[in-house]
């Protein structure tokens, strides 16, 4: 049911039963790597292009999930999906090897916690027993696409971020054992005209600040209700000034408790990502890897993971449009 202005509280807690995370290599040398499910030794793959070593690692993660979630592929109801390239054709190529009713949606960055919306909404509705939430993203694909081919070399300012090459997949049910979705709230575009498609993090960071204060004042919670909040990929640039945004509007965030996953996935003193990780699978793999690992052996409670997406296209940066911004938060919670 809907609470507030934009968030639903899902009443009957539909539950995370399986998830996967397919990363490749510079992930694999990162922090989190214990916490992947696979991890790959070169960014083609075995592949004959990024775009195609995109589709393989989604398609890996989907149905990795479907076995970790112990069920079969006829079982599943939907699937929704979404990333960064064109017409979301990793997502698109994946459901037609998947096989299943696919619902396609656009969020950039955010789209691992609007996937995951979206899946839970479904199942707490009753339109679906069991629903994938899944999203991918390849470095070298959104550098071709957003930037500049891998092969120019060109040089990047601290501000711009590293996409992170990986993918991530969950499936939601009515019942079993797991992490539970108990609530979502539905993004805003915020947009505070900054131009620069090296410096996302400032562009996303009011739009972080907007769902998550709108999120606690729908559910009458503060940030102490919850053991972590996190944001999708705002990195070394856009989450301190979340942090100061938070300040000024009264809602101070402890050190510890408020974290991004653009500066988790990645050692930002020891890899070269530039500000830090971004790109679909940011969120989604440290979502679905590390957290939910976290949440099941008992250190986490209650975590609010809000993915934060930056909505630019190479044409609307090209003619001078600014970037709207956009994120989504989802509730998850552990019993006991």
């Amino acid at each position: 049911m809907q609470v507030g202005r934009r968030t639903w509280q899902f009443a009957n807690r539909p539950v995370i039963i399986g998830t996967a995370t397919v990363v490749g290599p510079d992930e694999g040398e990162g922090p989190l790597a214990a916490d992947f499910d696979f991890i790959h030794d070169d960014l083609d793959m075995q592949e004959k292009s990024w775009e195609k070593a995109e589709r393989k690692l989604l398609e890996q993660a989907t149905q990795l999930a479907i076995v970790n979630a112990n069920i079969t592929q006829d079982q599943l109801n939907f699937f929704v999906g979404g990333d960064l390239l064109n017409q979301i054709i990793s997502n698109s190529f994946a459901a037609r090897t998947l096989g299943v009713p696919y619902i396609g949606v656009f969020g950039a960055c955010s789209t691992s916690m609007e996937t995951l919306a979206i899946a839970s909404l479904l199942v707490d509705s009753g339109n679906a027993n069991y629903a994938m939430a899944g999203t991918c993203s390849h470095n070298c694909t959104a550098e071709k696409q957003f930037r500049y081919p891998t092969e120019y070399g060109s040089q990047k300012p601290p501000t711009a971020q590293y996409t992170v090459t990986g993918a991530g997949a969950a499936v939601v049910a009515k019942k079993g054992k797991g992490p539970q979705v108990t609530a979502a709230t539905i993004g805003k575009i915020v947009d505070l005209g900054i131009t620069d498609p090296f410096n996302m993090g400032a562009a996303m960071a009011p739009a972080a600040v907007d769902t998550i204060l709108t999120h606690l004042k729908d559910l009458n919670r503060s940030p102490q209700d919850y053991d972590l909040i996190v944001t999708g990929d705002l990195a070394n640039v856009g989450h301190p000034i979340a942090k100061d945004l938070f300040k000024k509007h009264g809602v101070p965030m402890d050190e510890a408790n408020f974290q991004d996953c653009g500066l988790m996935v990645f050692d930002v003193e020891k890899q070269a990502v530039q500000a830090g990780g971004s790109g679909c699978a940011c969120s989604a793999v440290v979502t679905y890897g590390h957290i939910l690992k976290r949440m099941q052996k008992g250190e986490l409670r209650r975590v609010l993971i809000a993915a934060t997406g930056a909505l630019l296209s190479p044409l609307s940066y090209q003619q001078g449009e600014t970037i709207p911004s956009i994120a989504h938060a989802v509730t998850i919670e552990m019993e006991g």
